[in-house]
C-alpha cells in the first residue's frame, strides 16, 4: 500500500499532482440511490479553490468537477465513483530553478531520499492541491450523512497566530495580520475548530480503530497540520478527574446525556451521542519569499528565495478540507457500525 487510500468500507483513493494534468479520486463503497450532482460537490470545491481573495494563492483554477462514473440519472449506483478536476493554470516554470534545491520544511528532501526521484513542479503529490480530491469525496459523504442521518459538519478558524476568534472585529484583525505577514514575504499558522453534530451513539471500533484515533489520522494527513486534539485536549492535563469527568443524566426525552463534554463526544473510542468537538493546528506555510539557508542535491550550501504563487496562511482554504476529512471518517465508521451491528 502506498498510502493513497483512506477508509475501509467507504474507500477514497486520490490521484494527481499539483502541476500534472488533473487531480481527482475514486470513491468506492458509497451506498446506491443517493442523489448527487456536480453542483453538490462544486459548492465545497469553490470554498477550497485558490484565487478567491487577497490572502490566498493567486493561482487561477476553476476547479470544475467532473463525475466520470458511479452515477446514473443523478443517483449513485453503488459502483466506484470517479471524480476529476483538470489543472488549468499550472506554471511549472516557476519551480525550474528549485528542482535541485531542498526547500526548508518541505517534502523535497524526504521524497528524494525515499523514492530517489521527486516531482519538483509545485511539490507534486505532496502539494495541498491534492486535497481538492478529498473535498470532492467529502461532499458526497456529507450529503449522505446529512440526508440519511442528520449529521452536520462545521469547521471554522479559531486562531491565527496569537489572535483568537471572539467576534467579527477579531476576524478582521486576523485578515490584517495575514495581509501584513504576506507583505513581509512571510507566512503564519493557526488553529481550526471542528464540530460534528447529531452523531449517533456507537461509531468507533476498539481498540486500534477508535473514532478519535481515526479522526486524528484524518486530520494529521492534511498538509501543514502539526497537531490534533479532541474534547478538552491538552487542557485536560491541567484538570482533575473530578472536574474532567462527564456526569451522566437522563434528559426530558428519556435520553442518557452528559452534563459536560470534556470527552468531546467520544468515550472509549466510541461516539456517545454528544457533539464531537476537535481542534486542528496548522503550521505556517513553508514557502516564503524571505531569503533562507538550505542545501542542494549535492549537499552544497545555497541561498533560497522562493517565487511562485502561495498562500501566506492556509487556514481560509483549509476549513472545507477539515470538514471533508471529518465526513469521510464518520461515513466510514457509520458503514462499519452498520455492517457489524445488524
Amino acid at each position: 500500500m502506498a498510502g493513497n487510500t483512506f477508509g475501509q468500507l467507504f474507500r477514497v483513493t486520490t490521484f494527481g499532482e499539483s502541476h500534472g494534468g488533473a487531480v481527482g479520486c475514486v470513491v468506492d463503497g458509497c451506498p446506491p440511490g443517493l442523489k448527487i450532482s456536480t453542483e453538490d460537490i462544486q459548492k465545497d470545491l469553490d470554498r477550497r479553490r485558490p484565487g478567491q481573495s487577497k490572502i490566498t494563492s493567486p493561482r487561477n483554477e476553476e476547479d470544475k468537477i467532473e463525475i466520470l462514473s458511479g452515477v446514473s440519472e443523478g443517483k449513485t449506483t453503488g459502483t466506484p465513483i470517479m471524480l476529476m478536476v483538470k489543472n488549468k493554470d499550472a506554471r511549472s516554470q516557476d519551480y525550474e530553478k528549485l528542482k535541485n534545491i531542498f526547500r526548508p520544511s518541505h517534502a523535497d528532501f524526504t521524497f528524494q531520499k525515499k523514492f530517489g526521484i521527486r516531482d519538483w513542479r509545485g511539490s507534486g503529490r505532496s502539494s495541498a492541491r491534492e486535497t481538492l480530491a478529498r473535498v470532492a469525496a467529502g461532499a458526497i459523504a456529507k450529503k449522505f450523512l446529512k440526508e440519511k442521518i442528520g449529521i452536520e459538519f462545521l469547521a471554522f478558524i479559531e486562531q491565527v497566530g496569537e489572535i483568537k476568534t471572539k467576534h467579527e472585529k477579531i476576524t478582521k484583525e486576523m485578515i490584517k495580520l495575514i495581509e501584513k505577514v504576506r507583505d513581509e514575504g512571510d507566512s503564519i499558522g493557526g488553529i481550526i475548530r471542528g464540530v460534528i453534530k447529531n452523531v449517533p451513539i456507537g461509531l468507533g471500533e476498539p481498540v486500534f480503530d477508535k473514532l478519535s484515533a481515526d479522526l486524528g489520522k484524518a486530520m494529521l494527513s492534511i498538509p501543514a497540520v502539526k497537531g490534533f486534539e479532541i474534547g478538552s485536549g491538552f487542557a485536560g492535563a491541567k484538570m482533575r478527574g473530578s472536574e474532567h469527568n462527564d456526569s451522566f443524566f437522563t434528559d426530558e426525552n428519556g435520553r442518557i446525556r452528559t452534563k459536560t463534554n470534556f470527552s468531546g463526544g467520544i468515550q472509549g473510542g466510541i461516539s456517545n451521542g454528544e457533539t464531537i468537538q476537535f481542534r486542528v493546528v496548522f503550521k505556517p506555510v513553508s514557502t516564503i519569499r524571505k531569503e533562507q539557508n538550505t542545501v542542494d542535491l549535492n549537499g552544497k550550501d545555497v541561498k533560497l528565495e522562493a517565487t511562485g504563487r502561495h498562500d501566506p496562511c492556509v487556514l481560509p482554504r483549509a476549513v472545507p478540507i477539515v470538514e471533508a476529512m471529518a465526513a469521510l471518517t464518520i461515513m466510514d465508521h457509520f458503514l462499519r457500525n452498520k455492517a457489524q451491528n445488524l
